[in-house]
């Protein structure tokens, strides 16, 4: 006899019993022991189509990563790998099953059924290796989320310390004719207030114009920049 126990009408047994109501090839008179060996096969293939529904979910938060992470990510990724640890728990035992059924003799199965254990057991291998990789994988995603955000906190920081440092120089002027010195000739000048915002517009302009040479603003790094270039572009001598 073979028991099987289910919780629902329909599963990964209806190919056997489709098969068994047509009463071809070897289900019917391969005896309990093949009809186990199909059953366990049945419900070992029954995993592909969640692995594959696994990893297209994967790399769709791969790419969720590595474009536009959110906090909403961060949870993707807890939850990928929370259900990867319980597939790996669900998946484990039944390859430690199946390994004992292919090296142990027992007087019910028979030699030759073996090899459809053993055939159940390189599945059901494969799928924890496929399972690691993922497990690998998205282990690796939290890396790349922390890279991620790390990376735009430093583009964050990288325009307000720009920004600060142009108002240094600014700052420092308004400082310097906003006290009330009584001798100041440069405030009785007709022309003193438009030069002094003339001045501290040509300072900003200089100082975008630095930092757009640094690569900063996404220009050129400066003359090592464009020697770059020019050193890749040359023929290679023959």
């Amino acid at each position: 006899w073979v028991l099987t126990f289910q919780e629902w009408p329909g599963d990964v047994f209806d190919p056997i019993r489709a098969r068994i109501r047509a009463g071809k090839g070897l289900i019917r008179k391969g005896g309990s022991d093949y009809l186990a060996a199909a059953l366990i096969d049945a419900v070992v293939d029954g995993y592909y189509p969640v692995f594959e529904a696994i990893g297209d979910s994967l790399e769709d938060l791969e790419l969720e990563v590595v474009r536009q992470p959110n906090e909403q990510t961060l949870e993707r990724i807890y939850q990928a790998k929370r259900d990867l640890l319980n597939l790996r728990r669900a998946v484990w035992p039944q390859r430690e099953v199946l390994n004992e059924l292919t090296r142990s003799e027992h007087r019910l199965i028979k030699k030759q059924t073996r090899l459809y254990f053993r055939d159940a057991y390189d599945h059901a291998a494969q799928l924890i290796d496929v399972l690691e990789t993922f497990r690998e994988l998205a282990g690796s995603f939290m890396d790349v989320y922390l890279s991620s955000i790390s990376m735009r906190m430093n583009e964050v920081m990288k325009v307000l310390t720009i920004i600060a440092t142009i108002f240094i120089p600014l700052s420092f002027l308004a400082g310097v004719y906003g006290m009330n010195f009584e001798y100041m000739p440069e405030l009785r000048w007709r022309w003193a207030y438009p030069a002094f915002w003339m001045l501290m517009l040509i300072l900003a302009g200089l100082m975008l114009l630095w930092f757009r040479r640094l690569g900063w603003l996404g220009g050129d790094r400066g003359p090592s920049a464009d020697h770059d270039r020019v050193d890749s572009t040359e023929p290679e001598a023959s």
